[in-house]
């Protein structure tokens, strides 16, 4: 474990260039004075079930699925949608889609068609995964994706009253195994305040992920939305977030890391934005009016990609 007095820049700039990258993924139209996404279909999500979920978590009760584009109303597959998608000049996609109530994300019908969009179009592949069985392990190997996205919850509290998931924290660590026995680049996700705005097994989350480095780490904020039971819960406090982004700095020094989309919005957006540049993550996602001026300030150079966080073409 690196000295508590080393800071997360200091660590950062041992490890990485003095490069930080912000990610507009298309989910929404985006722009502030330094940064506007160029072209929103150049990276594509697609969620596989539509607005269904069978988990209905109380942080999200679907609403992340909404800004997907629904394979079910298109009529064909999903090889046939990458097809167009890439004509259209998309570069990469995210498959995601709504869990079973053993949180499985049903990929494994898709596995030939992610092949296919793999070896033919040359697309980026980003899943989310969900707990993904040995199978569809296998097969995402096979499909040679760029990165498999788990939430990692550390908690069985969090996991039963957020998530309605009738499973341990132990089977979260089983599929980043199982992922990384079969060669699968993780990313997996953090959420900071997942348990109605408190901090409860984030940093058992933390260490799971360590014990199986990950491709990318992304570190979230639980971001009350509007129509679910979560939609007046207070985030954890600015600076228990900006010590937890410390921690993970120093917990994976070599890791990338970034601050992905989801958290408050407003004066608690820019702050954590911030916090984040001062800890060293490697990036974010939607940034803050501001914070691309602020990494200059501390000598990081910008770098703009239209593409989920991690996405690097």
């Amino acid at each position: 474990m690196l000295d508590a007095l080393v800071d997360g820049l200091t660590i950062r700039r041992a490890n990485f260039p003095n490069r930080i990258r912000f990610h507009a993924p298309g989910l929404k139209r985006y722009r502030i004075s330094d940064y506007r996404e160029q072209n929103p279909a150049e990276f594509v999500s697609i969620s596989l079930t539509g607005t269904s979920c069978a988990l209905s978590c109380e942080h999200c009760k679907t609403g992340v699925l909404r800004g997907m584009t629904d394979l079910g109303r298109f009529d064909g597959s999903l090889f046939e949608l990458c097809s167009e998608l890439a004509a259209c000049g998309a570069r990469g996609v995210l498959i995601s889609g709504g869990s079973d109530a053993r949180g499985r994300v049903p990929l494994l019908p898709h596995i030939g068609d992610l092949v296919r969009v793999r070896r033919e179009l040359g697309l980026a592949i980003r899943v989310h995964a969900g707990l993904p069985d040995e199978k569809t392990c296998a097969g995402l190997a096979e499909a040679d994706i760029d990165g498999a996205m788990i939430d990692v919850i550390g908690h069985r509290d969090t996991i039963r009253e957020v998530y309605h998931l009738e499973t341990e924290p132990e089977a979260f660590e089983r599929v980043l195994e199982r992922l990384e026995r079969h060669g699968v680049p993780t990313i997996p996700h953090i959420i900071i305040g997942l348990h109605f705005g408190r901090f409860l097994g984030e940093h058992r989350a933390l260490e799971m992920i360590a014990g199986h480095p990950p491709k990318v780490l992304v570190l979230v904020i639980l971001m009350p939305l509007s129509g679910t039971p979560m939609a007046n819960v207070e985030p954890p406090p600015v600076e228990s977030i900006g010590a937890f982004f410390e921690t993970s700095r120093k917990r994976l020094p070599e890791t990338p890391i970034m601050l992905g989309c989801a958290r408050p919005l407003g004066e608690m957006k820019a702050a954590v934005d911030r916090l984040a540049v001062d800890a060293g993550l490697n990036g974010i996602a939607y940034p803050a009016e501001g914070i691309v001026d602020y990494a200059r300030g501390r000598d990081l150079e910008p770098e703009f990609i239209d593409a989920c966080c991690g996405v690097d073409w």
